[in-house]
């Protein structure tokens, strides 16, 4: 993870200097933006990016604006920080691509096991292996989905789950057992998270979403057909 830049995007000084220096240590290079407005304008003038950490609330343009803004034109893998816990602005993360969601106040060893697990599990997907099951194909390494022949585009954590489901095609996959797989142990959610990604999953991928199937009461197997 050496060299891995972060951007830091949290409109407090003290909350911006706490994850730098828990990076730092951790061998990121951070960069830090005051507002909504200084961090589009940083992460487009550093190409190179790995994870925006990113708060809700900033003066300028809020956190949401800037997700939508970086979405546009990128994947890279957001954490959205927020001093509220209500479930619908979680939704609304996720609908915008958010990867991951934490509530403040936070520990800084989770947000840092966090960046460097979703890192890590990027870092992982550089072998060339394409995964075909049924009308489904995925590139690993380009990071890549085709459904029905259409190239799907799909947020990280979408994409994540998409990899589990069909590393583990015809198998019966809990709900507990996707969390700790694919939103590690760490994760403090529950099942409507998963519910939710797979919505959405099923959606983009039109009718090859067909290809995961519920389980009812247990959570879900992904098939040929």
């Amino acid at each position: 993870m050496n060299n891995m830049k972060v951007l830091i995007v949290d409109d407090e000084m003290r909350i911006r200097k706490l994850i730098n220096d828990f990076l730092t240590i951790k061998g990121f290079e951070c960069i830090e933006a005051e507002d909504g407005e200084d961090a589009i304008e940083k992460f487009y003038q550093n190409k190179d990016i790995g994870i925006i950490i990113l708060d809700v609330m900033m003066p300028k343009m809020n956190g949401w604006d800037v997700a939508k803004t970086v979405r546009k034109t990128s994947r890279v893998p957001i954490i959205m920080l927020t001093a509220r816990s209500d479930e619908q602005d979680e939704l609304h993360g996720f609908d915008l691509g958010i990867d991951e969601y934490i509530t403040k106040p936070f520990s800084p060893k989770i947000l840092t096991a966090r960046v460097d697990a979703i890192l890590r599990r990027t870092g992982n997907a550089v072998d060339s292996d394409v995964m075909i099951c049924g009308n489904i194909t995925i590139n690993k390494a380009a990071h890549t989905v085709e459904a029905c022949g259409k190239n799907i585009e799909l947020s990280f954590k979408e994409f994540e789950l998409l990899e589990y489901f069909m590393s583990n095609k015809n198998i019966a996959l809990s709900r507990d057992n996707i969390l700790n797989n694919v939103w590690n142990y760490d994760y403090f959610g529950d099942s409507r998270t998963i519910d939710t990604h797979v919505k959405k999953l099923r959606a983009k991928l039109g009718t090859a979403g067909d290809q995961i199937k519920t389980i009812w009461g247990m959570g879900y197997k992904f098939t040929e057909s």
